[in-house]
């Protein structure tokens, strides 16, 4: 059995991730008391083929305080009750939210006469604290369109249905903002920058001309090495320590050529030793 639970701040994009995993298979309950989950797993597991049971649950400021308080203790028990539980936390800034409201003239469930809706943002976020600060997996949807996330949740949360850890391997520019979600980052500014080559500058790091100007430099083929020895020694801790998702995050300025080379290499590398690679080249992204 495999139970799902996202969460995030209103305006963040919980809805279209429950549309999604109830697209490829999941029982989806949006707004579903914490005090009631329990319940709910021992009914699904009286039933047969329990082992193949997907839930997604949507638990945000529309539960009762005391009901999103006790959130974390009642997903610890499933946890150490053997079920795989995975907590999914979207988020945006403040501004954008404040902006998607507008644009929809939604009501914010926790905004009334008296609180203003950046105030009722502020609001949720205390509320949600208890459940961010355990999330798995926390996705910042600041700058995604809607396809954009509903491809990263299927990536991500969808391709995740073994119990081991999934590893993405993200290229990012830094001009652009480090990822919210990385756990390690490698910064490729160092090394020699394709841009400054007029034939390459239109091109990416997936293109062998790239790769080649890139694999001609000593240095390049030194750092690689460097990422490549830490990451051997410590991402089968991370394993170990039951963690179900990792993002090591390796940024060059815009985040076209240097890091994107780099992602696939490591890929490659640490397909061979782990279940669940995955790749995600976040400023070439549609």
């Amino acid at each position: 059995m495999r139970l799902v639970i996202i969460s995030g701040r209103s305006g963040s994009g919980k809805s279209s991730a429950l549309q999604l995993l109830e697209d490829v298979g999941f029982n989806c309950i949006d707004n579903l008391p914490a005090s009631l989950l329990p319940e709910l797993v021992r009914r699904v597991q009286e039933q047969p083929r329990v082992e193949s049971a997907r839930l997604a649950l949507g638990i945000d400021a529309r539960n009762l305080w005391q009901d999103v308080q006790q959130a974390p203790r009642v997903i610890d028990e499933l946890r150490e009750s053997g079920i795989q539980c995975d907590v999914i936390y979207l988020d945006a800034r403040s501004p954008v939210l404040v902006q998607r409201f507008s644009e929809t003239r939604r009501k914010h469930p926790l905004s009334d006469n008296r609180t203003h809706l950046l105030e009722a943002l502020n609001r949720e976020k205390e509320l949600l604290a208890p459940l961010a600060g355990m999330a798995d997996l926390v996705i910042d949807t600041s700058s995604l369109s809607l396809h954009q996330l509903r491809d990263q949740v299927k990536t991500r949360v969808v391709g995740r249905d073994s119990p081991g850890m999934a590893i993405l391997f993200q290229s990012f520019g830094f001009k652009h903002g480090v990822p919210v979600d990385a756990d390690l980052v490698f910064d490729l500014r160092c090394l020699p920058n394709p841009y400054w080559v007029a034939e390459l500058r239109h091109k990416t790091g997936l293109d062998p001309e790239v790769v080649e100007f890139l694999r001609s430099h000593e240095e390049t083929g030194e750092m690689q090495r460097d990422i490549t020895s830490f990451l051997g020694r410590w991402l089968p801790s991370y394993q170990q320590s039951n963690r179900s998702y990792t993002c090591v995050a390796v940024g060059c300025t815009g985040g076209r050529h240097r890091s994107v080379y780099m992602v696939e290499q490591l890929a490659r590398t640490f397909a061979g030793q782990f279940d669940n690679i995955q790749v995600r080249h976040r400023e070439q992204q549609p």
